[in-house]
């Protein structure tokens, strides 16, 4: 099968999948810890931005956060921001990630300003407001492909003596499309033997998600580079990698559902899908850029005593230094209908092309 099919049934197939099968994912006890989870500085950061933007939304404006997760996020966007949504939609295909959800927003759902709602896909109904994704397109599932003289191999899953195993294919239809557009679209060919991944439904993706969205601001986080970066002469194996117990390794055929798969996201093909569907593109930054313009670090100033101050210092370093996660996550503002100036509150391009 084509290994976006077996990424697929490794997240996500009912009761065995990774994101499904009834387990413990964040935090430390689960098999990896993601920035909401860190602390509360990035949904602060985020609340400021998502704050100028619902000055323009009017008070009855929504906000669609993707993948959830533990709730974390959702959370502390509530907790921070001074113009909170009339309505908070989670989506949330996993049952049992919907039930983690509400036992960490139960109380805030008390509060009667904000009403949460869980749903399993993108709302019908048009609105106006913010689309907020925390490391959700790392999560889609990507074709592996190598590289031939005289074109592309998919790389597919089979059965061995060992259990499964690499198999290739010629590449062929939509994949072979796109493996071709991606090979006039870099400086330079891709030399034989080379490997890697393409998300070749990202733009489907995006497109569906963002459809609803006729006025406000699209704010997706994730670990991924531009495309040069991405697909870098050095970078020859891809950037496929798998977390079990806060251990990264490279084999996604260990463990099958017990084992987180993902890919690092193309930043330069998701800007471009943005722009395709009608999008302003507003920023497409590193973490720490994001995070320093927004002016968070100022809470570190102001805690209200040493052990705050070393705590918040330390969450703040894990978000913003190079070795830890401020280059590596990228942030990708898009926006609609936003006054002109909008993206002038945001960190700029540190490229002037996206590619």
């Amino acid at each position: 099968m084509p290994f976006t099919r077996y990424m697929q049934m490794a997240l996500y197939e009912p009761g065995l999948g990774y994101y499904v099968n009834g387990l413990l994912k964040f935090g430390s006890s689960g098999d990896f810890i993601t920035a909401p989870e860190s602390g509360d500085l990035f949904a602060h950061a985020l609340a400021r931005t998502i704050d100028r933007a619902a000055e323009s939304l009017g008070p009855d404006w929504t906000m669609l956060e993707l993948g959830p997760g533990s709730g974390a996020l959702a959370a502390g966007l509530v907790e921070h921001l001074e113009r909170p949504p009339a309505h908070y939609l989670l989506l949330e295909p996993s049952a049992m990630l919907r039930e983690v959800q509400r036992e960490r927003l139960d109380g805030l759902m008390d509060d009667g300003v904000t009403e949460f709602e869980w749903i399993e896909r993108p709302p019908d109904a048009d609105f106006h407001g913010v689309i907020v994704g925390n490391e959700v397109m790392d999560a889609l599932p990507v074709e592996r492909f190598e590289v031939r003289a005289d074109g592309f191999d998919r790389l597919c899953v089979t059965t061995g003596e060992r259990g499964f195993e690499w198999a290739r294919r010629p590449a062929d239809g939509r994949l072979a499309g796109a493996l071709a557009a991606l090979n006039e679209a870099l400086d330079a060919p891709l030399a034989p033997g080379y490997q890697s991944e393409l998300c070749v439904d990202l733009p489907d993706w995006l497109a569906t998600v963002l459809a609803p969205l006729k006025k406000g601001l699209a704010l997706l986080v994730d670990y991924g580079y531009r495309r040069h970066e991405f697909y870098h002469p050095d970078r020859r194996e891809g950037t496929l990698v798998c977390h079990y117990r806060h251990r990264a390794h490279f084999d996604p055929f260990v463990w099958p559902g017990l084992t987180d798969l993902s890919a690092f996201v193309d930043f330069s093909a998701a800007a471009e899908a943005g722009q395709a569907l009608g999008f302003d593109l507003l920023s497409l930054c590193n973490q720490a850029d994001f995070l320093l313009a927004s002016g968070v670090h100022s809470a570190i100033e102001d805690a209200d005593d040493d052990l705050e101050r070393l705590r918040l210092a330390a969450e703040f370093k894990r978000l913003v230094l190079p070795g830890e996660m401020g280059e590596k996550f990228k942030l990708l503002a898009l926006g609609r209908g936003l006054p002109d100036d909008f993206g002038d509150l945001l960190p700029p391009s540190r490229l002037s092309s996206i590619g």
